[in-house]
Parts: C-alpha cells; structure tokens; sequence
C-alpha cells in the first residue's frame, strides 16, 4: 500500500514538472553595450531590439541605441564609451517630445547618426538571437555618429 502511494506521489511531481517552462529571456531587459570608440567620436555599440520579425527587431535595435546614447549613457562593455547622457535635461524626451516623435518615426532622422559598417553579414542573421512565440530578439552592432548628433542636438535647441 505504501508502495502504491509513493509512486503515485513521484508520478505527480513528476507530472507536474513537465508543465510548460515559462520563459524568463523574453522579459529580461537587455542594455545596449560599448564596443569601442573611434578617432572621429563615433562610438560602436551592440544593441538590442525585438519585433514580430528579424527587420523589426533590427529596427527597433538601432532606436534603442540613439534613444541610450541620448538620454541613459552607455554604462555596459567597455568603459570607452561616453557613460553620460547627451541631453541631462530633466524630462527631455517629454518636454521635446514632439522633436523626439518625429527624430524616431520609422525610416526617421535617427538613420542619419548610424551605420552598419562594423557588422558582417554572416553574423547579422546567426549570432544573438532569441525568438519566442510572438517576436525575435537580436543583438546589433552599430557605429553612432555621436559628434554629429550633439551637433543636431544643439542645433534643435535641445543640448545648450
């Protein structure tokens, strides 16, 4: 009888454990990483974005990484990087939101201050990549024109 009940209550646990794994990676937020700076300003980083496909998420990596190195700093990877914001304006994404909205619209005036030069083709497709049941995540390597956004910046009145 005792027999019976112990293997009916390894049965359940062992039942039980093979439920469906809940995925902890989709909810994690990944930061947007210093690679390296170069002799012109530039800063290389990877970022991250997801979206409902590869171009999406590609997309959304190269906003992620304008919107960091404007507003957060790079504080991750290598300490070459600039780790303070451009703007240091409290509130600036809201108080300029209307500059911001249209900076950062799909095929936006962001593109102007990014480049792919330093990510191989090969790579783009294969390394840093998640995928769940609605969306992809990927990582990208991407150079920021940082002297030239600075300079935008000012230009718009945003940085003094």
């Amino acid at each position: 009888m005792r027999s019976i009940i112990f293997i009916l209550f390894a049965a359940t646990v062992i039942l039980s454990s093979c439920g469906q794994k809940n995925s902890v990676s989709a909810n994690y937020e990944l930061k947007t990483e210093c690679m390296g700076v170069e002799l012109d300003g530039s800063q290389t980083v990877k970022a991250w974005g997801n979206g409902r496909n590869r171009f999406d998420a590609v997309d959304q990596a190269k906003k992620n990484a304008i919107n960091d190195v404007i507003f957060k700093g790079i504080r991750e990877g290598k300490s070459q990087c600039e780790t303070r914001p451009l703007v240091g304006e409290v509130n600036a994404r809201e108080k300029h939101q209307q500059f911001f909205n249209a900076f950062f619209v799909d095929k936006g005036e962001y593109e102007k201050f990014i480049s792919v030069k330093d990510e191989r083709i090969g790579e783009k497709i294969v390394r840093d990549r998640s995928k769940g049941r609605e969306s992809v995540t990927h990582g990208f390597i991407i150079r920021i024109d940082v002297p030239g956004l600075r300079s935008r910046l000012t230009e718009a009145g945003i940085i003094k």
